[in-house]
C-alpha cells in the first residue's frame, strides 16, 4: 500500500467510527425522550439516521477493504447487495433533508397552520414518497446489472461493465443524479431561503424595537448599551449561519462525487483514482455531519444526550461504590474470623 492509501483507508476508519457514534447517540436520544419523539421532524432525523447506520455498517467497511486489497471484497452476490443499498441509501438521505427543509419552511413561513399541514400522517406520506423514488433506481440498476465492484471508488456501486450499454447506462446515471442530488439542492435552496428571508424580516423587527428602546433609556450604561447592540449583530448572522451550514454541508460532501461520476461517464477525462476515493470519502462523511448538524447540537437533543451520559456514569458510580462496600464489609469479615 502507498502512503495515500494508508491515508485514505485511516479517513474511512475514523469516519465509520464517528458515523456510527454519533448517529448511535441519536437514535438513542429518540428513544430516551418522549418529547423528540413526539414531534414530526423526528420521523425525518430518524430516517436519516437509519439510512446514515446502514450506510456505516454495509458499505464503508467494503470500501475500507478495497483501498486495502485493491480488489473487490466478497462475493459477486454481497457486492450487488450493497451496491443496492448504496444508491438506495445515497438517494433516501438526500431526499430526508429535502423533507427535513420543507419541515422548517411550513414552521417558519406557516407558523399558525403548521400544525394541520404538517402532521404525523403527512410525514409518513412524505417518507413513502421518499423510499419508493429511493428503491426505485438501484432496483432499475439492477435488473439491467449495473451494480458492481468500480476500482476508481474502490467500492460496489453504480457500474457498466458492458460497452454496448453506454448509452443507456449515460442516461440513467443523468437522470438518476438529477432526481436525487439537483432535485434534493433545489428543494433546499428554495426552503431555507424562503425561511432565511422571514428571519431576516424578524431580525429587522426586532432590530427596530431595540434601538427604539435604546433611544429612550437615556441612562442606559453604554456597556449594557455595547452588549445589546452585539446580541443585535449575533441575532442577525444566527440563521444566515444555520442555513449556509445546511445548504453548504449537503454541496460539500455530495457535490464533488457526483460531479465525478458525470466526469467519468466521459471518456475524454480521466479521472485518478485517489480523487475518486477521496469523492467517495466526502460523500460518505455526510453521514458523520448529520448527526451534529441535524440533531446532536441543537437544544432538545443536546439536553437529552446529556442526561443519557449522566444516568450511565451515576449507575456506573454506584455500582461501583456498592463493589466497594461489599469487598470492604469481606475484609471485615475476615479479620473477625
Amino acid at each position: 500500500m502507498s502512503i495515500w492509501e494508508v491515508i485514505l483507508a485511516f479517513v474511512v476508519v475514523v469516519l465509520m467510527l464517528v458515523a456510527l457514534l454519533a448517529n448511535v447517540l441519536v437514535l438513542m436520544c429518540f428513544l430516551y425522550s418522549a418529547d423528540i419523539r413526539k414531534q414530526v421532524p423526528g420521523l425525518f432525523i430518524l430516517n436519516l439516521t437509519f439510512c446514515n447506520l446502514l450506510m456505516t455498517v454495509s458499505n464503508m467497511p467494503l470500501t475500507l477493504a478495497g483501498i486495502i486489497y485493491k480488489s473487490q471484497p466478497g462475493g459477486d452476490q454481497i457486492c450487488h447487495i450493497v451496491g443496492f443499498l448504496e444508491t438506495f441509501l445515497t438517494t433516501n438521505s438526500m431526499l430526508s433533508m429535502a423533507a427535513l427543509s420543507i419541515d422548517r419552511w411550513i414552521a417558519v413561513v406557516f407558523p399558525l397552520s403548521y400544525h394541520s399541514k404538517m402532521r404525523y400522517r403527512d410525514a409518513a406520506l412524505i417518507l413513502s414518497y421518499t423510499w419508493l423514488h429511493s428503491v426505485s433506481f438501484p432496483i432499475v440498476a439492477a435488473s439491467l446489472s449495473w451494480v458492481g465492484f468500480h476500482h476508481l471508488y474502490a467500492s460496489c456501486t453504480l457500474y457498466n461493465k458492458r460497452p454496448e450499454d453506454r448509452t443507456q447506462f449515460v442516461i440513467f446515471t443523468g437522470v438518476f443524479h438529477t432526481l436525487s442530488f439537483l432535485l434534493s439542492l433545489i428543494v433546499l435552496c428554495f426552503t431555507y431561503l424562503k425561511v432565511l428571508k422571514v428571519a431576516r424580516f424578524h431580525c429587522k423587527r426586532i432590530d427596530v424595537i431595540t434601538m427604539q428602546t435604546l433611544v429612550l433609556l437615556v441612562d442606559i450604561h453604554p456597556s449594557v448599551r455595547e452588549r445589546c447592540l452585539e446580541e443585535q449583530k449575533r441575532r442577525r448572522q444566527r440563521a444566515t449561519k444555520k442555513i449556509s451550514t445546511f445548504i453548504g454541508t449537503f454541496i460539500l460532501c455530495f457535490a464533488p462525487y457526483v460531479i465525478t461520476r458525470l466526469v467519468e461517464l466521459s471518456s475524454v477525462v480521466h479521472i485518478n483514482s485517489h480523487w475518486g476515493i477521496i469523492s467517495k470519502c466526502l460523500a460518505y462523511s455526510k453521514a458523520v455531519s448529520d448527526p451534529f448538524v441535524y440533531s446532536l447540537l441543537r437544544h432538545q437533543y443536546k439536553k437529552t444526550w446529556k442526561d443519557i451520559i449522566n444516568k450511565i456514569l451515576k449507575r456506573s458510580s454506584i455500582n461501583s461504590s456498592a463493589l466497594t462496600s461489599e469487598s470492604h464489609n469481606q475484609n471485615i469479615l475476615q479479620l473477625n474470623e
